[in-house]
């Protein structure tokens, strides 16, 4: 289970079904009717896995189609903003449990990442700004200026996002996973520092960087399977 950073504790799928409001899941692109049909509620894993692989090559093929559509912005947010008024439950319900070396797996990473950023704006613009003094990773690649404000964040990792319907896969994911190495880097800087005066809270931090260097590797894997045609 992917569990990602936020100063009050890990944010996993599990506290987002908790605490999250309830909300109607709107699909922004046409599914297979069988498919759209199963979405709810599939008891088998075997099941399970089919429909989070089908729903995932549903959403970026209906992204990727009609690039001159005069709709098509529209429709590239609304992919983008898939996460938002507790729609991340049924995102969770889709794909969290999908392996991460895989479309819906990966894609599941993203949003975890989106609802994290929007969420904690202000402690992932800290840790970016420290973790580019700790770790030689572009900026240009991680899609965020050296200083970025927490708008700045949460507009990056739009960005980044959109480029999973509106660009190269492997080019999304590596960006997602440079942006989360920065992350880790900066937020394992503040625990060091922090380790002298609050022991416990060190350790909490430390523990949401190395989860979160976890998933950047996850991502860079996702993104190589993506280059090389084999990601399913």
């Amino acid at each position: 289970m992917l569990g990602l950073a936020c100063e009050n504790g890990p944010v996993t799928p599990r506290n987002w079904t908790e605490s999250s409001a309830s909300g109607g899941f709107r699909r922004p692109v046409s599914l297979d009717p069988e498919v759209a049909d199963e979405i709810e509620g599939a008891p088998d894993p075997a099941e399970h896995n089919a429909i989070a692989h089908a729903t995932a090559w549903a959403f970026v093929d209906g992204g990727r189609a009609n690039p001159d559509d005069p709709h098509r912005s529209e429709l590239l947010e609304t992919l983008v903003r898939l996460g938002e008024d507790g729609d991340i439950e049924m995102i969770a319900e889709m794909w969290a449990n999908a392996g991460p070396l895989s479309l819906p797996g990966a894609l599941w990473r993203m949003y975890a990442i989106r609802e994290w950023v929007r969420r904690d704006s202000d402690t992932v613009a800290d840790a970016y700004r420290r973790g580019l003094a700790e770790r030689e990773v572009s900026e240009v690649i991680a899609g965020m200026a050296e200083t970025p404000e927490p708008n700045d964040v949460v507009a990056s990792v739009d960005r980044i996002l959109k480029g999973v319907y509106d660009g190269d896969l492997d080019v999304a994911f590596d960006r997602a996973s440079a942006l989360l190495t920065i992350l880790a880097a900066g937020i394992r800087a503040n625990a060091q520092a922090l380790a002298a005066t609050d022991i416990e809270r060190a350790a909490r931090m430390a523990g949401r960087s190395e989860a979160l260097g976890n998933t950047a590797g996850e991502l860079a894997d996702a993104a190589r399977l993506a280059r090389a045609g084999t990601l399913d």
